[in-house]
């Protein structure tokens, strides 16, 4: 009996939600063969692996034109295990740029293919959606808004609620006290981003820490990531703790102000309830490429999700420390501010669901499978 399931995870802040869906999967029975593209997490819940995700941490146009010799050797990789195992689903989670040419192979081979954490085509490349339609038979929404956006057109889908809500214990999260002294940085899951940012945000505190001396600072680093590149880039001068990925959402918790890449990260600071200044930098010619495309007036999700500037974001030359340190300042000498912030956050929670994410997700792919 062919019970394959292949997963496919292309980025680490995924890798955790591919995590529980294998063992949600296997808790419905243990049978099953979870085989495809994953993280640590998912290989540790019992992934076979067929190619590891942390070894697919490009981001950009022109950075992916570089690492496109070994992007084609994963393809063909892929492309000859589908056509010898032949899985009862693929089950795709975000990274659209690698998983749509494997939805296009799986559609040629019969597969049914099932989209979680899909693409953000309400956001931008909305020509997307055709591709979807043609190739994608199932879309697992996290956030409510997506599933009338896709239902629109004419897309099948099923309301999951967004996973992070199993991953955080939020009940005992939200007991810790913020730290008025202490400052969290989280300069991303990417070698590309942790190069382009954290020496902008290492600048920044240089000079809060000059007007405010007793402040100290942490840095929680991504899985993949090794402790050495951060010590590259941060001043030998300026002390800082960094912590591993298991105690980020504690440290990030007990900050009263946290420093920010885009990305999921943002969303876990929104969940926490702590003030965060986004900011994100990329080549020019993929951030030219993006101002063309991109349809949302934010970039990080927390304020999409509000439809409101809750956290200030800073793109590109506007990511430069004077001006990131002036907002942080601003904010560290202001309790009030800063409390006014917390308490708008609170609808976050409320708007992602019912804490069933993965169950969800884990009845919908086993559909396919029975």
């Amino acid at each position: 009996m062919n019970n394959t399931i292949w997963l496919n995870v292309g980025e680490a802040s995924a890798d955790i939600y591919g995590a529980l869906l294998i063992q949600e999967l296997l808790s419905k029975d243990k049978r099953l063969n979870i085989i495809g593209m994953g993280g640590p997490a998912m290989r540790e819940a019992g992934l076979n692996t067929i190619i590891k995700a942390e070894d697919l941490s490009v981001m950009g146009l022109t950075e992916v034109l570089s690492a496109l010799p070994r992007i084609l050797g994963f393809f063909k990789k892929i492309k000859t295990e589908l056509e010898r195992r032949r899985p009862k689903v693929l089950v795709l989670f975000d990274a659209p740029d690698f998983n749509f040419r494997l939805a296009r192979m799986a559609k040629k081979l019969g597969i049914p293919v099932v989209y979680y954490i899909a693409p953000q085509v309400w956001a931008w490349r909305k020509s997307r959606i055709k591709f979807l339609k043609k190739f994608v038979d199932r879309i697992l929404c996290i956030f409510p808004f997506e599933q009338s956006f896709f239902a629109q057109h004419g897309l099948q889908t099923v309301y999951v609620g967004h996973p992070l809500l199993q991953v955080m214990d939020l009940k005992k999260l939200n007991q810790i006290e913020p730290d008025p002294h202490k400052m969290v940085i989280l300069p991303g899951s990417r070698v590309k981003e942790i190069k382009a940012l954290l020496p902008v945000f290492a600048d920044c505190c240089q000079i809060l820490k000059q007007k405010k001396p007793d402040l100290t600072f942490s840095i929680v680093k991504a899985p993949h990531i090794n402790q050495d590149l951060l010590n590259t880039f941060w001043p030998g001068n300026l002390s800082v703790n960094i912590y591993n990925p298991e105690d980020r959402h504690k440290i990030i918790a007990n900050s009263c102000l946290a420093l920010a890449a885009s990305g999921t990260v943002t969303l876990e600071c929104a969940l926490l309830k702590v003030p965060t200044i986004v900011a994100y930098k990329l080549s020019w010619l993929s951030y030219l490429v993006g101002r063309l495309l991109v349809d949302v007036p934010f970039i990080s999700m927390p304020n999409l999700i509000l439809n409101q500037k809750i956290f200030p974001e800073y793109i590109q030359d506007q990511a430069n420390p004077d001006k990131i340190a002036a907002k942080a300042f601003a904010w560290l000498e202001n309790d009030t501010q800063r409390q006014e912030i917390r308490n708008k956050l609170t609808k976050i929670q409320q708007l992602l669901g019912q804490n069933q994410a993965t169950q969800l997700a884990a009845r919908t792919v086993m559909e396919y499978v029975k």
